[in-house]
């Protein structure tokens, strides 16, 4: 077995990757970073390819569908955030952002799922958020990009399903992580952070049990459940206030 993850150098991606070494696949590691990537290969006990690329770009992306064809499962998780309020942000970062949350996602996705149900078997994991399920204020961009992943998955569920396709998709959707996105997305948390190793083994566990959308934390999936129960208006009132405490906390 085979495995591809973008985002591999840190964080979920990262943890994923050695979680999935544990389970026998071998790997192949691409993120930006050469040199993380080979620190994530050293806690990897099969074979791994370190795939040093910025998979922002549609062109990179197909050169990594090029090069590496046969594999068995794809995990999308290369992504970043952006904090600030919507008028306020840099534009190109956000495009910058919109590339690599979407583009890259739904390229990648595309590709690899066309080959996928030509031999009718085969995973894809994409990462996207609890954000997925909320409007964002104050980091609005962001929040729309995972809401992007968690909708066209759950879509091309339903295609693989009305096919009968042995293909299996699922969604990632965790809370709050301790990674260095929240130095990227410059934030803090005011609620205690999921350690990504624990995300990784519990993604890993579900996604093979063909779950389709993974929500580790209890704490989590109940609050997501109570977003079905409240007015949109008074959701945003609540979700603007979090954001703001991470900003808040991130000054102390």
């Amino acid at each position: 077995m085979k495995a591809l993850i973008t985002g591999a150098s840190s964080g979920i991606g990262r943890d994923i990757a050695i979680e999935l070494s544990k389970r026998g696949y071998d790997l192949i590691l691409v993120a930006r970073n050469k040199d993380k990537l080979n620190e994530t290969a050293k806690y990897c006990s099969t074979n791994v390819d370190v795939y040093p690329l910025d998979v922002s770009t549609v062109e990179n992306c197909k050169k990594i569908h090029d090069k590496f064809k046969d594999i068995d499962l794809l995990v999308n998780n290369a992504g970043f955030g952006l904090f600030g309020e919507f008028v306020e942000t840099d534009l190109n970062r956000e495009l910058e952002m919109i590339d690599l949350n979407i583009k890259s996602v739904h390229t990648l996705t595309k590709l690899y799922l066309k080959d996928m149900i030509k031999k009718d078997s085969g995973r894809i994991l994409n990462v996207a958020s609890s954000a997925a399920f909320l409007s964002g204020p104050l980091m609005s961009t962001y929040y729309s990009t995972k809401s992007y992943v968690y909708r066209l998955t759950t879509a091309i569920y339903e295609e693989l399903r009305r096919i009968k396709s042995n293909v299996k998709v699922s969604v990632l959707c965790p809370g709050p992580v301790a990674t260095n996105f929240n130095n990227v997305a410059d934030v803090s948390f005011a609620v205690k952070a999921l350690t990504s190793r624990y995300v990784a083994k519990y993604t890993v566990d579900k996604m093979l049990k063909n779950k389709l959308i993974i929500i580790p934390g209890s704490s989590v999936r109940l609050g997501i459940f109570a977003t079905r129960l409240l007015p949109l208006k008074v959701l945003l009132k609540i979700n603007y206030n979090i954001q703001r405490k991470k900003d808040d906390n991130d000054e102390k």
